[in-house]
């Protein structure tokens, strides 16, 4: 008892939390863990760059038509959003070379007495929009000369959106969806590794070691930090990946809307990994083989599966009664409320309510946890129930 003598309670709290996060820095799993969490965020953003990016821009070459066919192409792309880049080309034969070597998208044949569309397989995307659009605007322009018209003053049609937000919308609930499954696996992740520390110190009897110098408050206060800055600090940085490349490869226009979703994110990390690491901790204390721990966890693990569901769900109805519901609720806000949020139909005393609901949760758990794991930690040979680990804790 020495040890507890001459050292603080945060003393032991920070040993401990620097034990747990050597240990998983030299862990393996949690090396190989980290990695596909990153290839998967990498992947997402290089398939959202694949389906957004593949429509921007078109190479269109064309053979004739002149100076005025090149501009009306290039209005017409403007008018589709789509970046128009004309290649002019000698004839058929550079045409179909050029075709061939994918150097252009579609050629444009001009030179005969009807226009054509060369194309090596199918005229694909908006493609033909922009050559049907430019040659019927030169065609026009014509006609209208040779009717002695020659400057038509057409109105500009103005463009009013009913929702002129919804496309940052979505973009902050992709975002938020993207966040919440992460921190869906995140909360699992780590949540097995207190659970999983927790018998492996029981099953080798290193925790009778670790509490003749400290308490069993002290020891759990330390795992759930240790690992808890560990996940935090994962968590950071796949925020600051997945913004930085979305960002950088231009998939968001509204990158301070983002940047709210992925704090948003990340705060509501802290908030559930303080709430489940402390039950998965105290679930398995009630056992001492890892072969029973899948039985101990299954409950919560299923309230995490049930509030990813309702999070992806909120998406669709942010606003209905299930989603608002939910987010409220201790234990499924953190997957639910982020979602909620980046669709902008939250209150800031439904914000609040959540906060402190979770906050309350948390003392609970800790407070009763806090008892089962002192009876429990000590109680080897088969699965110790709750009541037996209360008065084993009283004792």
């Amino acid at each position: 008892m020495s040890g507890q003598s001459t050292l603080s309670s945060a003393s032991l709290v920070r040993l401990v939390a620097a034990r747990e996060i050597a240990t998983r820095i030299r862990d393996k799993n949690f090396v190989i863990s980290s990695i596909v969490i990153i290839v998967i965020l990498l992947g997402a953003l290089g398939f959202q760059i694949a389906i957004s990016g593949g429509d921007d821009e078109s190479r269109i070459g064309l053979v004739g038509g002149g100076a005025g066919l090149e501009q009306a192409l290039g209005q017409q792309g403007d008018a589709l959003d789509v970046d128009v880049t004309v290649v002019p080309l000698d004839d058929e034969a550079a045409a179909r070379a050029a075709l061939e070597d994918d150097d252009v998208d579609g050629v444009l044949l001009a030179d005969g007495a009807e226009p054509e569309l060369l194309v090596e397989e199918s005229a694909g995307g908006p493609l033909q929009a922009i050559v049907q659009g430019a040659v019927g605007q030169l065609a026009l322009a014509d006609r209208l000369a040779e009717a002695g018209v020659a400057d038509l003053d057409l109105p500009e049609v103005g463009v009013r959106a009913l929702d002129p937000d919804a496309e940052q919308d979505d973009q902050r609930i992709g975002a938020a969806i993207l966040g919440v499954s992460m921190l869906y696996g995140l909360l699992i992740l780590f949540g097995q590794f207190v659970a999983q520390g927790v018998v492996e110190e029981k099953s080798s009897r290193v925790v009778e070691l670790l509490l003749a110098t400290m308490k069993p408050w002290q020891l759990l206060a330390g795992k759930i930090l240790g690992l808890g800055l560990l996940g935090l600090g994962q968590i950071v940085v796949i925020a600051v990946v997945g913004v930085g490349g979305a960002v950088g490869f231009g998939l968001v226009d509204v990158p301070g809307e983002v940047v709210g979703t992925a704090i948003a994110v990340v705060a509501w990390f802290v908030l559930g990994y303080a709430l489940y690491a402390s039950i998965f901790a105290v679930g398995a204390s009630l056992v001492s083989r890892q072969e029973d721990l899948g039985t101990v966890l299954m409950p919560t693990t299923l309230v995490l599966v049930a509030s990813y569901v309702v999070g992806i769900q909120a998406a669709g109805d942010p606003g209905g009664t299930l989603a608002r519901i939910t987010s409220l609720v201790p234990g499924l806000s953190p997957l639910v409320m982020p979602v909620r949020q980046a669709a902008g139909d939250v209150a800031l005393w439904e914000t609040a309510l959540a906060v402190v609901l979770m906050l309350v949760a948390i003392a609970l758990v800790v407070r009763l946890g806090g008892r089962v794991y002192a009876g429990a930690l000590l109680r080897t040979g088969g699965r110790t129930k709750l009541r037996e680990a209360l008065a084993a804790e009283r004792a």
